[in-house]
């Protein structure tokens, strides 16, 4: 039985903290343990490159997270356990896929946008600051989850843009080199996606409102009394929703246990008596595991060798082989298996090639189609809300029911209705071919 691949990575730019642990590690340790799972976990240590540029924090962060999975009970020899930058094939496959990654998809990932937004808002240069390693980013993203046919990819919610320019970019070295990878899926646990840190936003090394995973306990106690709350008094009814303190005890507590926390905060729970109670439940669970990380943090060198190991194993089995297939797919061969005779020339394609409809999804969730003839688009399509609506549009236009350009497709750029028309009736005769 064909087992299900799933890949979770977490970036090496800071401190594992609570939201690291409970929206990637724990359900991840959990997918470790499903007999018809493997499961693929790395350092993505050259993302951090993107946004931190302190190489002893990169070295750092790499070191504590390695350690984070190991104390939290990552069996690396019956899992893939790697450092991201230990994998060549990966940057190799990423230049592949940066070949047919479109560049309209690459200005629209949230990150980009984001920035180009404050630049905007800042008065300057739309790409002041903006280096190519942060557009890129998705494109390295897609290789790590394509180079091993990941099935799913857990990730939270404002990550899943990135999964579905995977899914693009892998879509379309298919359909141009053959069917060579499988299209992931975004996996996303809704109780746990966006746990909050300290000021009530999302937890992230970017907010600097973190809680350290394994922070010492007197040191975790302060963190959580700091935790931003409102003004209602000892008595006063509180509300549990969009509360800090009662999404982080639900993160960590039963289902039983978050029920009776909510009624707590119904009946007027102080916020001080709260916090109490959220510290003492993160720390039970937290406590076991901070004696094995103190232990493997002592040594290094221990860490350094299971992750070299992983990666020897993990390109032997997967990644070299992969690359390989790969390279021949787009050309990259041996020449000495090439036969030329004296003064053979390399084919140029014919002149008329023959037209193709084409269907796809892009980030903004619509599905589109578009006729290409070679490399020239003759139509291309508006969004629609299903592959269904844009099915039944290219079986109509097949069938000689094209209507009016601007309704719901454009011309091509300097294509006539003419030439349209001819690319139609080459695709027709074409169709007709294949069924004599």
């Amino acid at each position: 039985m064909s087992k299900t691949r799933v890949l979770t990575g977490i970036t090496t730019s800071g401190t594992p903290h609570l939201g690291n642990y409970v929206g990637a590690i724990r359900p991840a340790l959990a997918s470790a343990q499903r007999p018809d799972v493997e499961n693929f976990y790395f350092l993505a240590d050259l993302h951090a490159l993107v946004k931190c540029g302190d190489p002893a924090r990169v070295q750092r962060s790499t070191l504590e997270i390695a350690a984070t999975w190991l104390a939290c009970g990552l069996d690396v020899g019956k899992n893939w356990f790697y450092r991201q930058s230990d994998i060549p094939e990966i940057p190799e496959l990423t230049w592949f896929l940066t070949c047919v990654a479109g560049k309209g998809l690459l200005n629209r990932a949230h990150a980009y946008k984001a920035a180009v937004d404050k630049n905007r808002a800042d008065g300057v240069d739309d790409d002041a600051g903006i280096h190519a390693g942060l557009f890129m980013y998705p494109v390295l993203m897609a290789a790590d989850i394509l180079i091993f046919n990941a099935h799913k990819v857990p990730v939270g919610r404002d990550q899943v843009q990135h999964i579905e320019m995977a899914r693009d970019f892998g879509q379309r070295f298919n359909h141009l080199y053959g069917e060579h990878f499988t299209l992931p899926e975004a996996v996303i646990d809704e109780n746990v996606a966006t746990l909050p840190g300290l000021d009530g936003r999302k937890m992230s090394k970017s907010y600097d409102n973190t809680i350290p995973l394994f922070a010492p306990r007197a040191e975790l106690k302060k963190l959580i009394a700091g935790i931003l709350t409102d003004s209602r008094a000892p008595g006063e009814p509180k509300d549990s929703d969009g509360s800090a303190v009662f999404q982080l005890y639900q993160a960590f507590a039963s289902r039983e246990e978050t029920a009776a926390f909510a009624q707590a905060f119904a009946d007027g729970i102080g916020w001080g008596e709260a916090k109490q109670t959220l510290f003492e439940r993160i720390d039970a669970e937290v406590a076991p595991l901070r004696e094995n990380y103190n232990s493997l943090m002592a040594k290094p060198a221990e860490i350094e060798a299971i992750l070299r190991d992983g990666a020897v194993r993990l390109r032997q089995a997967h990644a070299t082989p992969t690359l390989a297939r790969l390279r021949e797919a787009v050309g990259l061969r041996d020449l000495s298996s090439v036969a030329v005779a004296a003064g053979d020339r390399i084919a140029k394609p014919a002149a008329s090639q023959v037209p193709t409809f084409k269907q796809y999804r892009e980030a903004d969730g619509k599905f589109y189609f578009k006729l290409v003839q070679g490399e020239r688009v003759m139509l291309q399509s508006i969004g629609f809300d299903s592959p269904r609506d844009a099915g039944a549009r290219v079986a109509a236009i097949k069938h000689g029911e094209v209507g009016d350009a601007g309704s719901d497709f454009r011309l091509g750029d300097g294509v006539t209705a003419d030439e349209v028309n001819a690319a139609l009736e080459a695709f027709v005769a074409a169709q007709l071919d294949d069924k004599s």
